[in-house]
């Protein structure tokens, strides 16, 4: 009988990726190791960058469907993190990470009814997503400024409807700071019994208002790990710039907002305008970690590296709603191009994120087994409660739009500078526009997702990301690529009809 030690089966990592192949997540497998620990040991805590620490791997793209205030906030409360998109002027991205910062606990109210003092509310309408209206000096959502509140009941109970405002609102609201807790913020709740309370700022402005609902609601997600958080109890929030001169000066107000973590914005990140913005960045914030890209070859990743990153990004045409690799010719398959930048990238400390191709929770198993650090998601969690945008009917399903930042929709807002493309007199689109369908929250979706990704690792024989990234580094981990018919095999196959839930 042959020893243990003599059976070779599969293929190491170092084999499978030198044979001229791209190979994309689906087109390989890995073959099971040995478990000798329970699921639940499995860790998931990583590195977004040289100096940023995460409990959970993920991260949500820097896409304008994707992540804005609501989406940052809940990814940092999970343990990820979620960049905020640039596709818009400097002081609105500014705006969006002090509002992110803001928080301390999940966005609980999107849709809060503003009116100013001297208004008039003539119908009911307003009250029609909210109990109560929330009386600021100019009435909208800019400025937040607190003076009073007109309960629904109060109004009803008014004889004469075109009274202003001022005239019949409640002044002295009971109100709690925007940096309670959400154990806190349940707590006074329950102990007062408040239907709801205010967050306010030091400056008196509304962050959030929390309802008894709200908290059942919350309670009622699964629990992850950890919160992102800084030394102050503030959500980490990072973001997204390009590689232009006026660029320059939009760093300098998202750093003054308080990011945490700047992600240079470019379909192809080995340039010349690249490599300068990394400099100056690094040159006038020098406590800042930069996280460059997108890169696929090894060669990429070292021009980046040598220029100062402390963070690559992977990837070049294989999101959902990318037509890089069809419009351009150039790119790479993802599972390729993530160990193969993985394997330069950990020889100077640098940890990668594996952006694009991510449709399961196997895709993020196979990202971070073959060297990622984390995974970037779009198109995983566009559709989600957080994601920006309003819910539509289509077809009869409720769906959000998500878009590619290389769509003409979205290089009329500027992203065009993403693909070098903002000084052309031609604008050649990379992306497309659609939809996907609703998702609910990421803070239900995701947790479920990190207990597969979790007992993936457990066949994998890898209690942590080190542990698989050390097993494949050794031989030890075998994979082998499959064919069109074993990718079909390994899915839902020979039903008539079947419906497929993940929890």
């Amino acid at each position: 009988m042959a020893n243990l030690t003599d059976i070779e089966d599969g293929f190491s990592a170092t084999k499978l990726f030198n044979q001229g192949y791209s190979y994309t997540y689906d087109d390989v497998i890995f073959l099971p190791h040995y478990i000798d620990f329970p699921t639940d040991a499995v860790n998931l805590s990583t590195k977004l960058s040289t100096n940023i620490n995460l409990s959970v791997p993920c991260v949500a793209s820097p896409m304008d469907t994707v992540t804005e205030s609501s989406m940052a906030v809940a990814m940092a409360s999970l343990g990820g993190i979620g960049i905020i998109h640039s596709n818009n002027t400097a002081v609105e991205q500014a705006a969006l990470i002090r509002s992110a910062k803001s928080h301390r606990i999940p966005y609980v109210s999107t849709d809060i009814p503003f009116v100013n003092p001297n208004d008039c509310i003539l119908d009911s309408s307003v009250f029609d997503s909210f109990p109560c209206v929330f009386v600021t000096e100019n009435g909208c959502q800019k400025d937040r400024k607190l003076l009073g509140v007109v309960d629904k009941l109060v109004w009803d109970s008014l004889s004469d409807k075109e009274a202003r405002v001022s005239s019949y609102m409640k002044k002295n609201v009971v109100t709690l700071p925007n940096t309670s807790s959400f154990n806190d913020v349940a707590g006074y709740l329950a102990a007062n019994d408040l239907d709801l309370v205010p967050l306010v700022s030091e400056n008196g402005e509304l962050v959030d208002v929390v309802s008894g609902k709200d908290v059942e609601r919350i309670n009622g997600f699964p629990k992850l790990g950890l919160p992102t958080v800084g030394k102050g109890g503030e959500f980490l929030v990072g973001a997204s710039i390009g590689t232009r001169e006026s660029d320059k000066e939009r760093l300098k107000q998202l750093v003054d907002a308080g990011a945490d973590v700047i992600v240079i914005d470019s379909s192809q990140g080995n340039s010349i305008y690249q490599i300068e913005m990394i400099k100056y960045a690094k040159k006038m914030f020098p406590s800042i970690d930069v996280i460059g890209g997108n890169v696929v070859t090894m060669y990429q990743a070292q021009n980046l590296i040598q220029a100062g990153v402390e963070g690559l990004r992977v990837g070049m045409g294989s999101g959902s709603i990318c037509t890089t690799q069809e419009v351009c010719a150039v790119g790479r398959g993802q599972a390729t191009a993530v160990y193969k930048v993985a394997s330069i990238a950990s020889q100077s400390g640098i940890p990668i994120i594996a952006d694009g191709g991510i449709s399961n929770s196997g895709h993020i198993v196979k990202a971070l087994t073959l060297g990622a650090s984390t995974v970037m998601m779009g198109s995983f969690l566009a559709g989600s409660t957080e994601a920006p945008g309003v819910y539509e009917i289509k077809g009869g399903r409720k769906v959000k739009k998500y878009r590619g930042m290389g769509s003409l929709e979205a290089m009329t807002k500027g992203s065009d500078a993403r693909y070098l493309g903002d000084t052309a007199k031609m604008k050649i689109a990379q992306g497309v526009v659609g939809a996907v369908a609703d998702k609910g929250s990421v803070l239900k979706f995701i947790p479920y997702t990190m207990q597969a990704v979790k007992q993936g690792f457990q066949d994998l024989g890898a209690d942590s990301l080190q542990a698989a990234h050390e097993l494949l580094r050794s031989g030890t981990l075998r994979l082998e690529a499959r064919t069109g018919a074993a990718q079909i095999e390994g899915g839902v196959h020979g039903l008539v009809s079947y419906e497929k839930k993940a929890f």
